[in-house]
């Protein structure tokens, strides 16, 4: 057998061996890897936007967060408020319930007072008709003079 032949038979089926390969077996090959390529882009894009959208949720959580704190702040400053206007309230009702039961401590005072002067009107009249009748020495008739009696109980 000649060198030269096999040399050339060689590189035959080494050329029919890359033009079947390039033809049948590099296409499909290409495919996987391009699909894998662009399995892997979307993956990393997916990853990136991810990324992305932990930021901005990482951002917006923050925000919230901080209106949250400044709706509480508001809350309970109200609440304050509201005590001190409640507290407020419970003082003037006390001062006004204070100053009602004082007026009716100071009307029945008065009333006491009145009725103790109508008493010392009597017993100053009844006194009086006492004096008057050791003086004359005579019993007056207290219902025959009721108006005088009754005159002497207004001048005193």
């Amino acid at each position: 057998m000649n060198i030269n032949l096999t040399l050339i038979a060689q590189a035959i089926s080494f050329a029919l061996f890359i033009l079947f390969t390039v033809k049948f077996v590099w296409p499909p090959l290409m495919k996987a890897i391009e699909e894998r390529q662009k399995h892997i882009a979307d993956g990393l894009a997916a990853g990136e936007q991810g990324k992305r959208d932990l930021e901005a949720s990482g951002r917006l959580s923050a925000e919230e967060t901080v209106k949250a704190r400044a709706r509480a702040a508001e809350i309970i400053a109200q609440a304050e408020k509201r005590g001190l206007q409640m507290i407020e309230e419970a003082k003037n009702s006390a001062k006004a319930e204070g100053e009602r039961l004082l007026a009716g401590a100071q009307s029945e005072i008065q009333q006491e007072v009145s009725s103790a002067k109508e008493i010392l009107r009597e017993q100053v009249a009844a006194l009086a008709v006492s004096g008057a009748e050791k003086i004359l020495r005579r019993e007056v008739n207290a219902q025959a003079h009721a108006e005088l009696l009754a005159q002497l109980k207004r001048e005193l």
